[in-house]
């Protein structure tokens, strides 16, 4: 007697005649009808036909390398699959085990004919689960330009209200709160104590590490949504400030450029580049045979692919070097005012006041022509009503004017004065050296024999706000060996002064 196994599918929760009951009927009815037994089934319950990674599927693949039965019966042919390729490679599986596969509401006669019309049958499951994907990808792509949320996970801090995303106001104010402390360079581990001390957890446990990092890295809180190449800002409402948020960005991608101890702080870290091959140096540690930890700073490209030339730093030896240089060029009573005159030349010399402002005083040296016109026409026995009252009309509008004057003058930035400059050094400086690297070195580059250093003076120039202030360090050697002890000397490129310590 023939036999056979029943493999039925359904892809979506709904019930209908195409359900698992009613596939398994039909199967039945065809296999009673032709005299086939049925020995067992297979079944894949709310899973997608557009491949063959079904559990019972592979099963009953599986299951006919024992050839104990003759066929596989499935409802329609679109139950085994809808991506003809498989279908092809999984039919010609079971031929090569004597089995043929049924279908039990198609009449595919055992002919070329036949052929021909499974084919056909078997394109069009494929089509129609294409069109289907077309259709829901576009309702989807039309639901979230008009705000809705299609579904997947809410991130902490969101609630879903209808078809709307909302803020979780109670949730909303802890991420606020880990991305302010964060931009305030407060460590992941700290921000998380912090929060288990006040009772704060996230579903009954304190927040783990990565969770907070994903946090910090979520672009929704922002407002903004990507997807598939476009950019929605009308799903998530924002929770976090555009300035914090940025801030944060900065320091996850300059996070990037090295492992950080949460014991240790590579001050120079973010900050250097290997002069001979221009990738990161990191900071690292290592314990030698006596125990003793060892800190040095590394180019990526040497302890990556051993292709740079760059010498191992000490790393407590070079930052002694670059926080003494700094110091000395910034804190110096002989270095400060030459500096402070160059960054306020610079900064001033495209100062000038804003458009409004010019055009209030040329507007008041017109009425004061004017003004003068009509004096010297009195002066002259010109008089009339007429020259009297023009007269009152032009002394109301400068008063007008010169108040609107006063106005736009203590709301327009002056120029930068020397002496700001001087104080600021004299009073900001001596706090923790991590602060001082952060405000004032935008770049250094490390080479064997003298370490490139690119200060920043970005606070006190909004024209150029790329500039820097470059300097040298090196000494009379023409080799930098790693110790603070040694008699260094400062040039500066872009200021007439040299030092030395």
């Amino acid at each position: 007697m023939k036999t056979a196994v029943i493999y039925a599918r359904y892809s979506s929760e709904r019930q209908s005649e195409q359900s698992i009951d009613g596939q398994l009927r039909k199967c039945y009815e065809y296999a009673e009808q032709n005299g086939i037994l049925v020995l067992d089934t297979y079944i894949d319950r709310a899973m997608t036909g557009t491949n063959d990674k079904r559990a019972d599927f592979q099963r009953m693949l599986k299951d006919s390398n024992k050839k104990l039965w003759n066929y596989v019966i499935v409802y329609k042919i679109d139950r085994f699959g809808r991506n003809k390729y498989e279908i092809a490679m999984n039919k010609h599986a079971l031929k090569a085990n004597g089995i043929k596969l049924l279908s039990a509401m198609e009449n595919i006669p055992d002919s070329p004919e036949g052929i021909i019309l499974e084919s056909l049958l078997e394109g069009m499951a494929e089509y129609y689960s294409a069109e289907l994907s077309q259709k829901v990808k576009r309702g989807m792509r039309e639901s979230r330009h008009k705000g809705n949320f299609t579904g997947g996970f809410l991130p902490y801090g969101y609630k879903k209200e209808g078809k709307k995303v909302v803020v979780d106001e109670d949730k909303a104010e802890i991420i606020r709160y880990i991305y302010s402390q964060y931009a305030q360079n407060v460590y992941v581990k700290d921000i998380i104590t912090t929060l288990t001390k006040r009772g704060i957890l996230n579903e009954n446990k304190p927040f783990a590490k990565n969770t907070v990092h994903n946090i910090l890295r979520n672009q929704k809180y922002s407002g903004i949504y990507n997807y598939d190449g476009e950019v929605f800002s009308d799903i998530y409402p924002q929770i976090v400030p555009d300035g914090i948020f940025q801030i944060v960005q900065a320091k996850n991608k300059s996070n990037q450029s090295g492992s950080r101890s949460p014991y240790v702080v590579h001050l120079l870290r973010k900050k250097i580049k290997c002069g001979y091959c221009g990738r990161n140096i990191n900071g690292y540690s290592g314990t030698s045979k006596s125990g003793e930890v060892k800190r040095y700073y590394l180019c990526a490209g040497k302890h990556k692919t051993k292709d740079c030339v760059k010498k191992t730093v000490r790393k407590e030896a070079l930052e002694e070097i670059v926080l003494q240089t700094i110091l000395k060029l910034f804190v110096d009573k002989k270095s400060i005012p030459a500096i402070a005159d160059k960054i306020a030349k610079f900064h001033n010399k495209n100062f000038k006041g804003s458009q409004a402002l010019t055009l209030l005083r040329q507007k008041r040296d017109d009425i004061v022509k004017a003004k003068n016109n009509i004096l010297s026409a009195i002066e002259l026995g010109n008089v009339s009503f007429a020259t009297a009252n023009r007269l009152q009309e032009l002394e109301k509008s400068e008063n007008e004017i010169s108040q609107k004057i006063l106005s736009a003058q203590s709301k327009e930035k002056s120029a930068l004065q020397r002496t700001e400059i001087i104080s600021f050094f004299k009073n900001s400086l001596r706090n923790i050296p991590q602060r001082m690297i952060e405000l004032l070195v935008k770049q250094i580059v490390l080479y064997d024999d003298k370490i490139l250093i690119k200060c920043n003076y970005t606070r006190y120039s909004q024209h150029q706000p790329d500039s820097t202030l470059n300097l040298v360090v090196f000494n009379d050697k023409a080799q930098l060996p790693m110790t603070a002890e040694r008699k260094y000397i400062i040039k500066i490129y872009d200021v007439d002064v040299s030092v030395e310590f």
